[in-house]
């Protein structure tokens, strides 16, 4: 399952060989740490970034100490030397930094490629890292004439695999990297279908380019695609069209892309592309409505259809796993087709934040493509896909007929994984509440939505990657209320037994017999949910909105629909609806909840819904407004990284100010193509207008003084930030030290929301570069102020956080401060 790996690192030696005039390795450097620690919270502690935002930072020599502890001790610079196979090991590097430096003769652009890393400061200005050693990640940089500083952030991955370096120097102003392609297989018989590639565009020159296009050439059949921008030194995954009518037998195809301005050719390159027959395991390419960039999905087809309506199964996958490599771990079922989507990386984001958005995208694909019977959708995954399963299947009840989690965990809070473990409690109520943005992924506290469909846990009983303990918890917590699972530890089985860790007979057994159930046949509803925006619906039941958002709501139901009655408890819920659709017309329904006035409503049709507002009682109202928060949008900073969204960096601010607005949004759209296989339009504050990008999320990097986009999106958002303070509400802080993440609605849109990364001066901006919103299930309220300091001393430099009311606004919120 993990072969891909060695390959990824060979055909990384061979791109650059393959465009590099030159290469530079580095070999020695310092070492310092530990120093940093971050994590799936929004809080993070790095000593040395606090160093370099104050000015306290020193050239390091080695003996030098950086910085002493909260234990007293002396925290030094030490010497660090390559080892012969040229990397960088020490145990320092585990939560420390690696200091290099480059002597350059002259200003000039090169490639940075380092592994092992989780970022880089280059001469100051922040670049993602490539944690996972995948290889392809190669970032430009512009070398100033004389010494170039490095200072790699490393993680407890370099312990043990190390941090390799190198410098290349490309001779081309732009080039097409093939490491890291994103490729349909083309199903034989349906050679006319859409089909999308994506490859990487490197742009080594300090100037936008523009007017580009890449020709891709295909069994002598041609295509040429319109690219967008690629800013200044940046690189940026780009989607292309292939004309597949020219393959007419399963074989392996080269397809020739050559990248063009103007007409003018700036690098050739080519890709494979494997043909097979529509019986086979395949993937198939979309462009994704989250970022517009071009995803896949693995199948495995039904093996032998007959014309019925087959059923459907999303399967999720494990850390480090493609998702054609899980597709292929099913033998093809006579009775239905297998799909597996990325989770947007082999690694990705834990199926939760934009990759429970992908599964749920590759889902709705499949429905359409593939036209399954409804009652007939089932749910399963493997290790990190296990927890995908237990969270998948506990966020959208309703959804899935039966669910299978293998060698899964049930939590990030008990788990955790290569980004730590979500905290369980804060120390602080400020810490609480940005813990209580992480309530969607604790599964724990939504376990009741398991009720109605079938469970099938299976996990092998000598699995020393996840534990077996994890299978037995839910077994246990199953057990007090659940009628309908079943449990199997397979003897001696690993992690990863072959085939069977996923494939096991009797698990898709027990799908056979399970159906989704009728709205009609469901007259006791038990359901819960920590955001209406990430899951409201439940059958004939609709939480609209939360008293307190990303609290747990939670409604217990009885439908009579004999005697034209609803009773019921609701905890947490604002508002709700329920469609009548199962009364007659003319039917007077009697509604009472939480042992309030009851509602009597007469049903005017069959579609009629019935929407309850609660105050001091329950009463009746029209829906809610798409402009309060609810179903559509109901907060949360890191809701804004939705809906295709755009990258505004400032223009209108000093020199320092707009260069650290435009490598902070290149940082950011860096992470998120590692993390997320993406790709996001990055623009100036000047070339943006609302209505060309309507409906998009828009995320603001810098302050009313600094970003003239301000005006256009934030004019009416009660948090104002500009040089040197911050307006909330009726609190004003000052200090050119303070720093904010926030998001607010778009005033012009029913769904996107603006993202706001904001600060009062330089070192408050800079404070911003952590980007661990991009973290799985790290918890951002609706907005965060807090200073420089919290480097160094966490919720201590808190000054306020919280949400928004249902209104959007402060007051009708929650909100605690220090």
């Amino acid at each position: 399952m993990y072969k891909h790996f060695t390959l990824t690192v060979l055909i990384c030696f061979c791109f650059a060989a393959s465009f590099a005039q030159e290469t530079y390795r580095f070999t020695k450097g310092l070492v310092a740490g530990p120093v940093h620690q971050y994590g799936r919270e929004a809080l993070v502690k790095d000593l040395l970034a606090h160093q370099l935002y104050t000015g306290a930072f020193k050239t390091p020599v080695a003996g030098q100490t950086l910085l002493t502890d909260d234990k007293g001790q002396a925290i030094t610079w030490k010497s660090l030397e390559v080892d012969t196979a040229g990397l960088f090991k020490n145990e320092l590097l585990s939560n420390g930094y690696l200091y290099l430096t480059y002597e350059a003769k002259q200003e000039q652009s090169a490639l940075l490629h380092v592994k092992g890393h989780n970022m880089v400061f280059v001469n100051g200005a922040p670049h993602a890292g490539d944690i996972y050693w995948h290889g392809y990640l190669y970032i430009p940089v512009k070398l100033k004439k004389g010494t170039n500083e490095f200072l790699i952030r490393c993680s407890r991955w370099a312990r043990w695999q190390g941090v390799n370096t190198t410098l290349l120097f490309p001779g081309k102003p732009a080039t097409i990297s093939t490491d890291d392609p994103t490729l349909p297989h083309v199903v034989l018989n349906n050679t006319s279908e859409e089909l999308w590639g994506a490859v990487v565009v490197i742009n080594t020159t300090d100037k936008a380019l523009t007017n580009l296009s890449i020709k891709s050439t295909l069994e002598g059949k041609e295509y040429t695609t319109n690219l967008p921008a690629v800013p200044p030194l940046t690189s940026r995954k780009v989607g292309f069209r292939i004309n597949a009518t020219g393959v007419s037998q399963k074989n392996s195809y080269t397809c020739a892309l050559k990248l063009s301005q103007k007409g003018n050719i700036l690098d050739e390159k080519s890709v494979t592309i494997d043909a097979v027959n529509a019986d086979e395991h395949h993937s198939k390419t979309f462009i994704s409505a989250i970022d517009g960039s071009v995803q896949y999905y693995g199948v495995a087809p039904q093996s032998k259809p007959d014309g019925k309506q087959p059923a459907l199964f999303l399967s999720v996958h494990g850390a480090g796993v493609e998702a054609i490599g899980q597709a292929r771990a099913y033998q093809p079922k006579e009775w239905g087709v297998l799909v597996a989507p990325t989770n947007r990386r082999p690694r990705g984001f834990n199926w939760e934040d934009w990759g429970r958005l992908d599964a749920l995208e590759v889902l709705t694909i499949a429905k359409k493509n593939y036209n399954p019977d409804p009652q007939h959708i089932y749910l399963t995954g493997h290790s990190m896909g296990g927890h995908g399963t237990w969270y998948l299947g506990a966020t959208y009840p309703g959804k899935w007929a039966a669910i299978a989690p293998c060698a899964g965990y049930p939590t990030l809070t008990g788990y955790g994984s290569a980004d730590g473990k979500i905290p369980g409690q804060g120390a602080s109520p400020a810490e609480n509440m940005l813990l209580q943005a992480s309530n969607p992924s604790n599964i724990i506290e939504l376990a009741q939505n398991y009720k109605t469909a079938g469970i099938y846990i299976h996990h092998g009983d000598s699995d020393r990657v996840v534990s077996v303990d994890y299978a037995r918890q839910m077994r246990e917590l199953l057990g007090k209320f659940h009628k309908d699972f079943s449990y199997y530890e397979y003897p001696g089985g690993s992690h990863w037994f072959g085939n069977e860790s996923v494939d096991w007979k009797p698990i898709f057994d027990y799908f056979k017999w399970h159906t989704i159930p009728a709205d009609s046949s469901m007259n006791v509803v038990d359901f819960s949910s920590a955001s209406t925006s990430i899951s409201s619906q439940f059958h004939w039941v609709s939480v609209l909105q939360q008293q307190q958002s990303y609290k747990y709501s939670r409604i217990q139901l009885k439908r009579d629909k004999k005697n034209g009655r609803i009773t019921g408890t609701t905890d947490n819920i604002a508002a709700l609806a329920f469609s009548l659709k199962d009364f007659a017309p003319n039917t007077t329904v009697q509604i009472s909840l939480d042992k309030l006035e009851s509602i009597k409503y007469t049903v005017k049709s069959a579609d009629d819904i019935v929407y309850l507002y609660k105050d001091t009682n329950w009463k009746v109202g029209q829906k809610p407004s798409v402009k309060q928060k609810g179903v559509n949008r109901n907060g949360s900073f890191k809701e804004a990284f939705n809906y295709r969204m755009v990258f505004v960096y400032s223009t209108a601010g000093t020199k320092a100010e707009n260069e650290w607005s435009y490598n902070k949004a290149r940082y950011d759209a860096e992470v998120w193509y590692y993390r997320g296989n993406g790709a996001v339009d990055i623009i100036a504050d000047k070339d943006f207008t609302p209505g060309a990008y309507r409906d998009r999320g828009v995320i603001i990097y810098g302050n009313a003084t600094t970003n003239t986009a301000w005006k256009k999106v934030l004019a009416d958002c009660p948090i104002n930030v500009q040089r040197g303070s911050i307006k909330a509400g009726a609190k004003t802080y000052t200090g050119d030290n303070l720093a904010a993440y926030f998001t607010w609605p778009r005033a012009d849109s029913d769904i996107a929301s603006v993202g706001v990364i904001s600060g009062t001066g330089l070192p408050g901006l800079q404070a911003t570069e952590a980007n661990q919103y991009f973290a799985a299930g790290s918890g951002f309220p609706d907005y965060l102020i807090f200073t420089t300091d919290m480097l160094r001393d966490g919720a201590k430099a808190i000054k306020l956080t919280g949400f928004y009311g249902n209104d959007w606004t402060l007051e009708k919120g929650q909100q605690v401060g220090n």
